[in-house]
């Protein structure tokens, strides 16, 4: 049976993720942080799924349950790094802790994913790694510079293992969501926290951005994941905008400035009027 473990899986594009694999006929592993809200998710989505508490920072944690898995499965098949966290605000505002925080969940449980699962999947020749980044991995956002930075290193990682692993039946991709409706959008993401605005609905807003549910995410990673495509980006619309900042990086600097203007003028920390 094809066996996958989604970090991050108690909500959210994870926990999407689990019920589309779980209708493909797959086994999946639901690790998360919140170990209780993990269980509960395993338990309502059926005996095929099972929970796991991981803290993705935590290096050998991470290697000790894909280790597990894999002997569990007699082979881990699909490794979906997807655990993630937020922080944003004007560039004034953030702290070195900020960015530390962040990227220790962001990057580093990435990276520590892909070193759990990479070594067994290459020895046995075969199985696939999707990390999640975002549409902000690919073109820039403003006031969440922590989270764009980690997402835009997780695609450069992402996409320098794809073309190692290639060679020995590993295949690697990442995707890039755009604003997905799951908890962290309303979450208290400012690292200023005496801001009135706590969200990165204005953000969304001043993007013009529509958002798309994780269902569709899960949907589309899955059909991305079939073709072996490097970079799964959804939906549409941000695809048209990945597009418009390749082929039109001028134009789309001045429109994301402009976006960038209306976010600061809610926001403390300087803002540019």
């Amino acid at each position: 049976m094809h066996t996958a473990l989604v970090t991050g899986a108690a909500s959210g594009i994870g926990r999407a993720l689990a019920v589309a694999l779980l209708q493909r006929g797959s086994s999946v592993v639901l690790a998360d942080l919140d170990g209780p809200a993990a269980v509960q998710a395993a338990d309502e989505l059926g005996p095929r799924a099972r929970a796991a508490t991981l803290d993705v920072r935590d290096r050998d944690a991470v290697l000790e349950l894909v280790q597990q898995v894999d002997r569990d499965a007699g082979g881990l098949d699909l490794l979906v790094n997807n655990a993630g966290t937020g922080v944003g605000g004007a560039f004034s505002t953030l702290t070195a802790e900020h960015w530390r925080d962040l990227l220790e969940v962001n990057f580093y449980g990435v990276l520590h994913g892909m070193e759990a699962a990479y070594p067994l999947m290459r020895a046995r020749g075969s199985g696939q790694i999707c990390s999640t980044a975002s549409l902000s991995g690919l073109v820039p956002a403003p006031t969440l510079a922590p989270y764009s930075t980690s997402k835009f290193a997780v695609v450069g990682l992402s996409l320098a293992l794809r073309a190692e692993a290639a060679a020995s039946g590993v295949r690697v991709s990442v995707l890039c969501p755009g604003f997905t409706e799951t908890p962290l959008l309303d979450a208290e993401l400012m690292a200023d926290r005496s801001a009135e605005v706590r969200s990165v609905r204005p953000l969304i807003r001043a993007f013009r951005s529509p958002t798309v549910a994780p269902e569709v995410v899960a949907r589309e990673c899955l059909e991305g994941l079939r073709k072996d495509l490097p970079v799964i980006v959804t939906p549409r619309s941000s695809r048209v905008a990945w597009r418009a900042y390749r082929l039109a990086p001028g134009l789309a600097d001045r429109f994301v400035s402009r976006a960038a203007r209306r976010v600061l003028a809610e926001l403390p920390g300087d803002p540019v009027r």
